[in-house]
Formats: structure tokens, sequence, C-alpha cells
């Protein structure tokens, strides 16, 4: 069963873009529609959150606590389904940067790897034209990834400090290719597995 997270949510906005864009609302709509392709691709897939509210419990009441209980809900929902695979959505930020592209990530449970290796090179001949990532091993401090008890990997969509491709971004179209090319690598590595 695939999960799909779309990172932060609520106050939790993420990383923002210079005009004001919070990388959540953009999490969400990657999600949403990798998650409808996933669904006609035949795929069962589940969302961490399916609206722009981060997943917390009521009796959080900062936004520090809001946070931790958020992660830990999402840790438990990974946790709790049975087979899971997680796959989760986030923009990256590098202030002052001009780095661009995607980027995906992976825990140390297989098949993560290879997966995330599968869609990385997706990624890379439809949208990093020219500017090839390498999939890497998440760093242990990434909270979601080091407390699941299943695979998982992170895609970094693109960079929310490149005007440019925040933009980019926001658009449906490109939306739609990056989905295209996480749906394409998973199921590609399903097939040669």
């Amino acid at each position: 069963m695939i999960v799909l997270d779309a990172g932060h949510g609520g106050e939790d906005g993420g990383a923002v873009s210079a005009a004001g864009v919070p990388e959540s609302n953009i999490n969400l709509a990657i999600s949403q529609k990798t998650h409808l392709l996933f669904i006609f691709t035949g795929q069962t897939a589940i969302m961490t959150r399916e609206g722009e509210d981060a997943i917390y419990s009521p009796e959080a009441q900062t936004l520090r606590e809001k946070k931790v209980s958020d992660l830990n809900n999402r840790v438990k929902l990974v946790n709790k389904t049975q087979g899971s695979f997680l796959i989760s959505i986030h923009q990256n930020s590098l202030p002052g940067s001009k780095a661009k592209g995607a980027q995906v990530f992976y825990n140390a449970i297989e098949p993560a790897r290879q997966t995330a290796v599968s869609v990385q090179q997706a990624l890379n001949s439809a949208i990093n034209h020219g500017n090839t990532k390498n999939a890497k091993q998440i760093d242990s401090s990434i909270f979601l990834m080091k407390n699941i008890n299943s695979p998982g990997i992170l895609v970094e969509c693109g960079f929310m400090s490149n005007a440019s491709e925040a933009k980019l971004l926001q658009t449906d179209d490109h939306q739609r290719r990056l989905c295209a090319a996480i749906v394409s690598g998973y199921l590609q590595e399903r097939m040669e597995r």
C-alpha cells in the first residue's frame, strides 16, 4: 500500500518562495495528482492529509506541539498501514542559491534505495533536463523517515528559493509532469523486481 505524504500543512507552511507561497500548498497539489494517477494505474494508495490542515491531535496548542503531534500522527499512520511504502512530497530551499531540480532521498529499508534510484531516473528525464541528480540516503535526523517501519522515499520536487522554479512548481502542467515521473519510476522498479 502506497502512503502519499504531502509534507507540512496548516500553520506549518514549510519553505516559502520569495513571492510568499508556502510549500505545503504545492506539496498537497502534487500529492493529490500523484494519488489519482496511482489509483488510475491500479495501485492502492492513501494520503496522510487530503486538505490544507496538518494532522495534529486536538490537544496540541502551540505551533511546536502541533508540529510534533503532526509528525507523530504521520508516523503512526504509516506504521499501522500493512505493507506500506511511504512517498513523502516536499520542496527544497537553499537561500541565496540558484539550485534547481528534483531530487529523491530514501531511508535504509529496502526496496527504498532501488525505488529512489528509479524515481530519480524518471525525474532526471522528465524534469531535470541537463541537471542530473542522484538519489541519496536521507539524513538520520529526518523524524518521519527515521521512525517509520517501512521503506520510504522523500521527493524534493524543486527549489522554492529559485524564483523561476518556484513559479513553475505552482503550475498544473509541471505538477502533472512531476507526478507522472514519480508514478512511472515507482512502477518501473516494481516491474523489475
